[in-house]
């Protein structure tokens, strides 16, 4: 029994007939499988790649666990967000009295090997489909790799020190793998998105529009280097996708809003749909989530006073408050204004401001799509914005400086920002961190964190967590000691595999 079920936990199943995400991955099955009459025809091909797919929206793909576990596991520990203290979800994670049983990693680490499973099954049984050209083979396995190389990014920088299952086994003596370091996790990453690279398609259209690309594989890949501090590595592959067809919407909102799904900004995206026909309920809710409950929201977190307060001097030529900023909070502020679900109307902020239970708001991925409040907006994973900051990071820690503001400069044209001025290479630094980053991408899934992990693990202006955190008025940041840096491994697994060492300090 412990074996099936660490075989569930480590996601060696497949879901056949797992539907999520928009219209491509709502691939219907209509035939009665076995594992002997399975990978057979394109059909089922693609249909094993959805089902790794929709392990990004959780192992069992319940919109709950992405956004009330997984989302909030990565979030709230960031200093862009505050959680709502009066709700329970990821509550002892954003006070960093997190323990070993808590649900929010536990997601991560499930998602993470259900789609890891599914991936290596992919990638085994599908050149052997004889239906398939061999130029289909390359594509579908191509994304496979790709998407193993994305949840493992998830898990060495959520725990770092996790098994590395690049096959997939029914032998029950293979169920039970050791930790792999670091170094070899972050080098099978690289070599599976170096592989992704050369065969993957460089679009997808009609109803598979969404399913990852070159260009996806090549800005990951580029992250990669960069969360490794491989300046100069990261600068070329970066410099790739700045060259392709990628540009930044005119429309910094229209990112949030639906209207520009797989975009040209869109350079890799998690799919959602608001179908609910035939019993789905493939929502999106964080339209929910960040609203106030005056207009009908849920107001699950919000905004963090440092962020706002940040974000005020983000200003055009004239001194006034960007765009960008105006589109991504809802604040005391005579220009600001949000949509109410409760009268389905757009409120200025002094119209309610007597009624808000908090003073500040995110704006971002408020919008609604029907008046039912049944939300198919896609989540952003990787975006053209990211890709050119990163750019300019890697710029100009290759001492590469002003090439790299010229890169900043234009997220924040775009954004309604005035352009910067010379900046010494420290003062770039500076700036990218704690200002452009968490201005442009704030509360986008799982990057503020992300970021401050690693400029802890690196060696490059090394910078503390818990002294930015406590620098930034972070509640609970008092709470904060090293081994909160990644989370511990999750204790259903310690108890399943006695192969499994438990995270230092855990």
């Amino acid at each position: 029994m412990k074996k099936y079920k660490y075989l569930v936990l480590i996601g060696l199943v497949i879901g056949f007939t797992y539907s999520c995400s928009d219209d491509f991955v709502d691939v219907p099955n209509k035939e009665v499988l076995t594992e002997a009459s399975f990978w057979q025809t394109e059909q089922h091909a693609l249909q094993a790649l959805t089902g790794t797919y929709a392990a990004m929206h959780s192992s069992s793909g319940s919109k709950w666990a992405f956004f009330e576990e997984m989302y909030t596991a990565l979030a709230y520990r960031g200093d862009d967000v505050t959680n709502n203290t009066a709700e329970i979800y990821g509550r002892s994670v954003a006070s960093f009295n997190n323990t070993t049983e808590d649900s929010g990693p536990f997601n991560i680490w499930r998602a993470s090997y259900a789609g890891i499973g599914r991936a290596n099954q992919v990638i085994q049984n599908v050149p052997s489909i004889e239906a398939l050209s061999e130029a289909d083979i390359k594509v579908i396995v191509a994304e496979a790799k790709f998407l193993r190389a994305f949840y493992y990014f998830w898990l060495v920088t959520g725990f770092e020190n996790v098994p590395l299952v690049t096959t997939f086994d029914t032998d029950p003596e293979k169920l039970f793998p050791g930790q792999a370091s670091p170094a070899e996790v972050w080098a099978q990453i690289e070599t599976d998105l170096q592989e992704a690279e050369a065969d993957m398609a460089t679009s997808h259209t009609g109803e598979w529009k969404g399913r990852a690309t070159v260009g996806s594989a090549k800005a990951l890949l580029g992250k990669v280097y960069l969360f490794q501090e491989k300046w100069a590595e990261a600068e070329t592959k970066l410099a790739e996708v700045v060259a392709m067809d990628y540009s930044l919407l005119p429309n910094f909102a229209d990112n949030f809003n639906g209207s520009s799904e797989n975009g040209p900004e869109s350079v890799f995206e998690i799919q959602f749909t608001g179908d609910r026909s035939n019993d789905n309920d493939e929502r999106q809710v964080l339209n929910f989530q960040v609203s106030p409950y005056e207009f009908g929201g849920w107001e699950l977190f919000y905004p963090s006073q440092w962020l706002v307060d940040e974000m005020k001097t983000d200003v055009d030529g004239g001194g006034n408050i960007s765009e960008r900023v105006y589109e991504s909070i809802f604040f005391d502020d005579p220009n600001s204004e949000m949509y109410s679900r409760a009268d389905d109307a757009v409120r200025p902020y002094s119209d309610v401001a007597d009624a808000l239970n908090h003073p500040k708001y995110f704006k971002k991925y408020s919008f609604n799509e029907d008046t039912n409040f049944y939300n198919g907006t896609n989540i952003t994973v990787i975006r053209f914005a990211d890709v050119l900051l990163m750019y300019a990071e890697a710029l100009n820690e290759n001492n590469k400086t002003t090439e790299a503001i010229a890169e900043v400069n234009k997220v924040r044209e775009r954004g309604g920002a005035v352009s910067l001025g010379a900046l010494s290479k420290d003062e770039l630094r500076t700036q990218i961190r704690h200002h452009e980053r968490p201005v442009e991408l704030a509360m986008e899934y799982g990057i503020r964190w992300f970021d401050l992990y690693r400029w802890q693990r690196g060696s490059t202006a090394t910078e503390s967590i818990k002294a930015t955190l406590e620098a930034h008025n972070k509640p609970f940041a008092d709470n904060f000691q090293d081994k909160h840096i990644v989370f511990p491994i999750p204790l259903q697994e310690l108890n399943i595999n006695e192969n499994l060492n438990q995270n230092t300090g855990w």
